[in-house]
């Protein structure tokens, strides 16, 4: 193993947070913001990239790459450790950022590498590497609904991703199809070829309210798909949000925008 073992447990339904134990002197890393709490003796560090052995062995110059990487799948330039300094086993919690389920990926049992959606990425122990992987289709890359870029987790530890509503992982047979909505696709293994098609028909393309592209997944291999990608239900949230004459949402800056109108900021 070239990754510290963890070991962890998921809480919840719909909101789900995991907590990841830790023994003395492990680490686990984590996206900025992920953290819910944790325990005594464990220490938090800032760090440039993903703190793997790819990136600390290029010294200053492999760490600004593993930024340079996070801010190309449109992360933050940091992430952040958190070690166990302490004497015994200590826990530390981290939650989904919006309704859902956490995946728990042993990249042992997976081939070693895992291709996600480049914001479904969680936690994961020490020694995972979180980079980019581009798409080698033009088509995959500008019509795809997760854009040119994915995250690419590679190692043999533990990796945690998150994804919206319910989650179905599906294993594909050689040579088996599927077809799914650009924004569903949540993960796949590396061994699954990945392109995008148009909707075949012009009056489905225009009035199917599916959009114009689908993914289509070949096997072998196995994915992991969401039920409710965020952009669908932050598209119906505005939607359905009232709108004044101005077409501001009702309730919009709440007292700070009241306190502007008071003041003469609006007519």
């Amino acid at each position: 193993m070239n990754n510290h073992e963890i070991d962890y447990k998921l809480f919840g339904d719909d909101m789900q947070f995991v907590e990841v134990e830790l023994d003395p002197q492990e680490t686990v890393v984590a996206e900025a913001g992920a953290l819910m709490m944790m325990e005594d003796g464990i220490r938090m560090e800032t760090i440039f990239g993903d703190g793997s052995a790819s990136s600390a062995s290029g010294g200053l110059m492999g760490k600004l790459m593993g930024a340079g990487k996070r801010v190309l799948t449109g992360e933050s330039l940091f992430m952040t450790t958190f070690t166990n300094h302490g004497v015994g086993k200590q826990h530390v919690y981290f939650a989904s950022p919006y309704p859902g389920k956490i995946i728990p990926m042993d990249l042992s049992r997976l081939g070693g590498k895992v291709i996600c959606q480049k914001d479904a990425f969680l936690a994961a122990a020490k020694g995972v590497s979180v980079g980019i992987e581009f798409q080698r289709r033009l088509g995959a890359g500008f019509f795809g609904g997760e854009g040119f870029i994915m995250q690419k987790l590679e190692g043999d530890g533990m990796a945690f991703v998150h994804a919206g509503g319910t989650i179905h992982r599906k294993g594909l047979q050689k040579g088996e199809v599927l077809r799914v909505d650009t924004g569903c696709l949540v993960a796949m293994t590396a061994d699954v070829t990945y392109n995008i098609e148009a909707v075949p028909g012009i009056k489905t393309a225009l009035f199917g309210g599916e959009g114009l592209f689908f993914a289509t997944l070949t096997g072998p291999g196995t994915v992991w798909i969401q039920s409710l990608p965020f952009s669908r239900l932050a598209s119906r949230v505005f939607a359905a949000a009232p709108q004044t004459p101005g077409g501001r949402s009702q309730g919009e800056g709440s007292a700070a925008s009241g306190l502007f109108d008071l003041l003469g900021g609006r007519n």
